[in-house]
């Protein structure tokens, strides 16, 4: 399997780092490509930091770059994860804007069918907002909140971000070992 695994300027790259860790784990080939606007997070926020998610990647592109090959829907991928997804990032997806290659990218998934799913992290959220996140369900895009949840008794941060990796990569068919699913009361 090979996914795209976009990170955006939105405050939560932990998320981003325990998916592809989960990725790595699960042998999938990712191709990576980190915005200028989650790099600036990354320099404010003491996480994670570009080396540390570029080293689980399979392939690294600048956001730069649009003549990238995951530009192409003539390259494959079996679909693209974008955590986390910024306000910015989610409005240039629902307005179809490729104007950087994650938004290329994506654009590039939603006319090939192939599965997105977008990994909100801000509220407020706002009607501009909320209208962009129906507007990129309708285009085909899984719009999700990176919200964990808290009937598996989490004893930890890792296991809270755990949670979230788990449902993300769910959306792929992907079962990341080690979580205990609920099974009832």
């Amino acid at each position: 399997m090979r996914l795209v695994v976009g990170v955006s300027g939105g405050s939560g790259i932990p998320y981003a780092l325990n998916v592809l860790q989960a990725l790595q784990q699960l042998d999938v080939q990712t191709e990576l490509v980190v915005s200028s606007g989650a790099k600036r997070v990354m320099a404010a926020e003491s996480g994670p930091q570009l080396a540390d998610l570029t080293a689980l990647a399979a392939h690294v592109h600048d956001d730069r770059d649009l003549g990238a090959s995951i530009s192409s829907g003539s390259y494959r991928t079996d679909g693209m994860l974008v955590v986390p997804c910024s306000a910015g990032t989610l409005a240039r997806i629902a307005g179809g804007f490729a104007d950087n290659l994650l938004s290329r990218a994506a654009h590039v998934t939603l006319k090939e069918r192939r599965r997105l799913v977008l990994a909100l992290r801000e509220d407020p959220l706002p009607r501009p907002m909320l209208e962009n996140m129906l507007r990129a369900h309708d285009a085909g895009a899984t719009v999700m909140s990176a919200s964990p949840g808290f009937y598996h008794a989490p004893q930890s941060i890792e296991e809270l971000l755990h949670f979230v990796t788990v449902r993300l990569l769910d959306q792929f068919g992907l079962d990341v070992p080690g979580f205990r699913r609920w099974d009832g009361a």
